[in-house]
C-alpha cells in the first residue's frame, strides 16, 4: 500500500486511512472546484500586481524623475530586473520551504506581504518619492514574497490532481490565471491611471490583500483535510509530530500524544522524504525543460513589462494611442495567451507529447512575432489580430511547461510518486525560467534605444535557443510514439 498524509494539514485522517480501514474513494467535485478557484485567483492576483509597472512606464518616463531623460528606459528596465532577479533567486529556496511548510499559511502570508509591497510603490506617488533606491527596494521585497506563491499553488493543485488523466488540459485551463491576472491588472491599473499613477498600485494591492485573508480562512491544501481520499494518490506523513499537535490544538495534545506515536512508528518505514535540490535537478527532463523555460519566459516577460510602452510609442494607423488606451489594448496579447495555454494543454494530452507540443508552439511564435512587428501598425484590426496570434503562440509553451510538465516531472516514476518533490521541482523549473524573465525586460530597456527591430531579433534568438533545449526530448517522444504504433 502506498502511504499518503501531508507533512501538515490533516495527517491524522491520512494516517488512519493508511493504517487500515481506509474509506472508499468518494467524489470530490465540490472541493476540487474550490481548490482550483482559490489557487487560480491567488496566482492571478500575483500577476495582477506585476502589471502596474508596465502600465505606468509611459507616465514615469515622461514626468517622474529618476525615470525621465535619456537613461529613463534603462532605469525602468533595472526596476523590472530588481523584482525578477529577487523573485528568481528566492524561488529556489521557496520550493524547499513549500515542501515543508503549511501551504495555506505560507500562501496567505505571501499574498498579504505582496499587497504591502505593491501598496508601498503606490505610496511613492502620494509621498512624492523620487529615490531610485526606494523603488528598487520595494520591487526586491515584492519579488521575494511572491516567490512563495508559485510552489504553493502548484503543490496544492498537485495534491488534488497529481494523477488526473487529463492533467495537461486541467493545467492548461488552470494556468490561464497568468493571463487572466495580467488582464485584470492591466484593466485595474489603466482604469485609475488618470487619477494619478499611485492608484494603479493601490487598487490591485487592496484586491490582493483581501484575497490573502480568504486563502487563510478557506483554502484546503490536501484531500485528507476533508475526510476524503483521492484514488491512486499517495498520502505523505510528517515524521515530526510538532505540526500535528498544533493542528489538533493544545486542549487535545496530551490525549492524542500516545496515538500519534503509535501511528508514526507503524508508518515510519513508508514515509517519503522531501527531495534534495541537486537530486531534483538530476531527475529526467528537469534540466531541459528548465532551460527551455529560461528562454520562453524571457520572451513572455518582455511582452508583460514592455508591450504597453511599445504600443504607446509606435503609431497604429498613423496615430499614437494614449497611456490608458495602450494599457487596455495590450490585454489582447493575454487573451491570446489564455487560449494558447488551454490549446497547448489539450493538444499535449491528445498526442501524449509535452515536448513536441512545446516545440511546435515555439516554432510558430517566430513568424507570429515577425508579422506583428511588420504589419501590426497598418490598422487597429491588424494590430489586434496579430497581437492575439503572438500571445497565443508565445504563452502556449510557457503555460504548459510551468504547470503540466512541472507536475509530470515532480510525480514521475523515478521518484516513486513522492509528491513532496513536486514543489521543489516546480520551483527549480519556474525559478530557472524567472532568471530569463529578469533578463528579458532588462535587455529590452537597453536594446529598445537602438530600435524595436533589435528587440524582436533578441526575442527570435531566445525562442530558437528554447527550441534547441527540447529537440532531443521531442525526438524521443516521436520515436516512442512511432514504436508503439508499429
Amino acid at each position: 500500500m502506498e502511504a499518503a498524509a501531508p507533512p501538515h494539514g490533516g495527517p491524522r485522517a491520512a494516517a488512519a486511512a493508511a493504517a487500515g480501514g481506509a474509506a472508499p474513494a468518494r467524489g470530490l467535485g465540490r472541493h476540487e472546484y474550490a481548490v482550483l478557484a482559490l489557487t487560480f485567483a491567488s496566482y492571478a492576483s500575483f500577476h495582477a500586481s506585476r502589471k502596474p509597472p508596465s502600465i505606468v512606464k509611459g507616465v514615469l518616463s515622461a514626468d517622474w524623475p529618476p525615470f525621465t531623460g535619456a537613461r529613463g528606459t534603462h532605469r525602468l528596465g533595472e526596476l523590472d530586473v530588481a523584482f525578477l532577479s529577487a523573485y528568481a533567486l528566492a524561488m529556489f529556496a521557496a520550493g524547499h520551504l513549500a515542501d515543508r511548510a503549511d501551504l495555506r499559511r505560507l500562501l496567505g502570508a505571501a499574498l498579504l506581504a505582496s499587497a504591502a509591497a505593491c501598496a508601498a510603490l503606490g505610496a511613492a506617488y502620494f509621498l512624492d518619492v523620487h529615490a531610485l533606491a526606494f523603488f528598487a527596494a520595494a520591487q526586491v521585497a515584492s519579488g521575494v514574497v511572491q516567490s512563495a506563491g508559485w510552489p504553493c499553488v502548484v503543490a496544492v493543485v498537485g495534491n488534488w490532481f497529481g494523477h488526473a488523466s487529463k492533467r495537461g488540459t486541467i493545467m492548461g485551463v488552470w494556468n490561464s490565471h497568468t493571463s487572466v491576472g495580467n488582464i485584470a491588472g492591466s484593466v485595474l491599473a489603466a482604469a485609475v491611471l488618470e487619477f494619478g499613477w499611485g492608484w494603479s498600485f493601490l487598487v490591485p494591492a487592496f484586491v490582493i490583500g483581501a484575497l490573502g485573508v480568504v486563502v487563510l480562512v478557506f483554502l484546503v491544501t490536501y484531500p485528507s483535510e476533508t475526510g476524503l481520499e483521492v484514488q491512486g494518490m499517495e498520502v505523505e506523513m510528517n515524521g515530526d509530530g510538532g505540526e500535528e499537535v498544533e493542528l489538533l490544538g493544545e486542549d487535545k495534545k496530551e490525549a492524542q500524544g500516545n496515538e500519534d506515536d503509535e501511528l508514526e512508528l507503524e508508518m515510519g518505514s513508508q514515509l517519503p522524504r522531501a527531495i534534495g535540490f541537486l537530486e531534483a535537478w538530476r531527475l529526467p527532463g528537469v534540466a531541459p525543460f528548465a532551460f527551455c523555460l529560461f528562454f520562453s519566459k524571457l520572451v513572455a516577460y518582455t511582452f508583460l513589462y514592455w508591450l504597453p510602452f511599445y504600443i504607446r510609442n509606435n503609431a497604429v494607423a498613423g496615430q499614437f494611442l494614449s497611456h490608458k488606451a495602450s494599457g487596455i489594448l495590450s490585454i489582447v496579447f493575454d487573451v491570446g495567451g489564455v487560449l494558447g495555454g488551454i490549446s497547448a494543454g489539450l493538444l499535449s494530452d491528445t498526442i501524449g507529447a509535452r515536448a513536441v507540443t512545446s516545440v511546435l508552439f515555439l516554432f510558430l511564435s517566430i513568424p507570429a512575432l515577425i508579422v506583428y512587428r511588420t504589419y501590426g501598425s497598418i490598422s487597429m484590426h491588424h494590430n489586434v489580430g496579430l497581437m492575439f496570434l503572438s500571445g497565443y503562440f508565445v504563452n502556449g509553451p510557457y503555460s504548459l511547461i510551468t504547470t503540466a510538465v512541472a507536475t509530470d516531472l515532480g510525480t514521475q516514476d523515478a521518484i516513486k510518486g513522492n509528491s513532496r518533490a513536486l514543489a521543489t521541482v516546480s520551483a527549480i523549473i519556474d525559478g530557472t525560467g524567472s532568471v530569463g524573465a529578469a533578463l528579458g525586460p532588462l535587455l529590452t530597456g537597453y536594446i529598445s534605444t537602438r530600435g524595436w527591430n533589435s528587440v524582436v531579433f533578441m526575442l527570435i534568438v531566445s525562442i530558437s535557443l528554447a527550441i534547441m533545449f527540447l529537440i532531443r526530448l521531442a525526438k524521443d517522444e516521436i520515436v516512442t510514439k512511432l514504436s508503439i504504433r508499429s
